[in-house]
């Protein structure tokens, strides 16, 4: 597979670029496109012989679109109109006009692309916006797969279900038997079974006795067992657990940085420890999950992503099982023994699989890092979807 030009729509900071590189498709990202001027400082750091359009998709004419030239599309339209904490706008929210122009011109073409794939929250899958995705990808000739994937099914201590699709056209057959059913793992194809495997993310293959043993030192640490202390149901404890059990995925420590500089910014304010102490979803180091960063992390508190405990030897059932019987002062004393802090956006990058060489550039700060993260991707997750879509019988 030579030279595929590829065009990187709502291109953000270049997590669909990484899972293209990761595929090892022989491909070339010809124009990057964004309207974010944050986002494209981070691209621009990374990819700076790429093409960076700063403009909206819907102002582009036909006529400079056709001179690209691309045989594949990779996109992330905004999921504001679909989240399921928005308004659900649909395809009336301003927001979506970008996508439904892409939609009347993807016929009007010159050169119809041969590959799509598209990325979106868990909710776009019943929007109007899909149905009009759906008869226009019919319209031109594409067959297609949706799914709806989460970093665990990678052995990826992160949860982030989001809505993938993949279309190509008929005249290239899937290495899969299509469904129109939404997948939840990867199908099994004919040249190698792309399913959940530890082996592909350096996971070490281990004996039933090894697995044995780690679940139960798993359950020993995290969480402690048994107790529901804080605002959450025994069946929320009981789901936490089984994710800690599960061994094909890696434990957190695995992604964290050995040596984070100034983690004294990262640490929870006394504030946020006093207000929001009942409601945290807090993680040790391994742990085997993590809740969905999303863009108001370090900024929000409730339901923008987990925060870690530090001081692992200190016993959250301890510290949690006395507060209501305390002073503010201290409650506060007993929740900073457990040494509670925000994940680094490094870190952060790390679970979504950013590579190494992945950097910020100086002037973006750590709420813009997050807000950037927050509305980013799983680029393990892309670079599978993407050798999917590239594979034939």
């Amino acid at each position: 597979m030579a030279g595929l030009r590829v065009v990187e729509l709502y291109s953000g900071m270049g997590g669909m670029h990484y899972g293209l590189t990761a595929s090892g498709a022989a491909a070339e990202v010809v124009a990057a496109i964004d309207v974010s001027t944050t986002a494209n400082e981070v691209y621009k750091y990374n990819f700076p012989s790429t093409p960076l359009w700063p403009k909206s998709i819907e102002g582009i004419p036909l006529k400079e679109l056709d001179s690209l030239s691309f045989d594949m599309i990779l996109m992330s339209p905004p999921c504001q109109p679909f989240t399921r904490i928005g308004l659900q706008g649909d395809v009336s929210d301003p927001r979506a006009k970008s996508f439904l122009y892409l939609l009347e011109v993807l016929p009007r073409l010159q050169k119809t692309p041969k590959y799509i794939l598209l990325e979106n929250v868990k909710g776009f899958e019943s929007s109007e916006a899909r149905g009009t995705l759906i008869k226009t990808l019919q319209s031109c000739g594409y067959h297609f797969q949706e799914f709806l994937l989460s970093p665990p099914c990678l052995g990826i201590p992160n949860s982030r279900l989001r809505y993938f699709l993949i279309a190509k056209l008929q005249s290239e057959p899937f290495a899969f038997q299509t469904t129109n059913k939404i997948l939840e793992t990867f199908p099994t194809t004919n040249e190698s079974q792309l399913i959940k495997t530890s082996c592909d993310l350096g996971l070490n293959e281990h004996s039933q006795a090894d697995t044995d043993q780690k679940q139960a030192a798993s359950s020993a640490q995290c969480p402690e067992e048994g107790t529901v202390y804080k605002l959450e149901t025994a069946e929320e404890l009981e789901r936490k657990q089984s994710q800690d059990n599960d061994c094909s995925v890696q434990t957190l420590q695995d992604f964290l940085e050995e040596n984070t500089e100034e983690i004294c910014q990262y640490l929870l304010p006394s504030k946020s420890l006093l207000r929001y102490a009942l409601i945290l979803d807090i993680v040790k180091p391994t742990c085997r999950r993590s809740t969905c960063f999303t863009k108001g992390y370090g900024h929000y508190v409730e339901g923008t992503g987990s925060v870690l405990q530090m001081a692992t030897d200190v016993e959250m059932s301890s510290v949690y099982k006395s507060l209501e019987t305390l002073s503010d002062e201290e409650k506060l004393a007993k929740l900073s023994t457990m040494k509670l802090r925000y994940f680094t956006p490094r870190e952060i990058a790390n679970l979504h699989g950013f590579p190494p060489e992945f950097g910020l550039p100086e002037k973006i700060s750590v709420k813009q890092s997050y807000r950037l993260l927050g509305n980013s991707l799983n680029v393990h997750i892309v670079a599978r979807l993407i050798t999917l879509l590239l594979q034939t019988h």
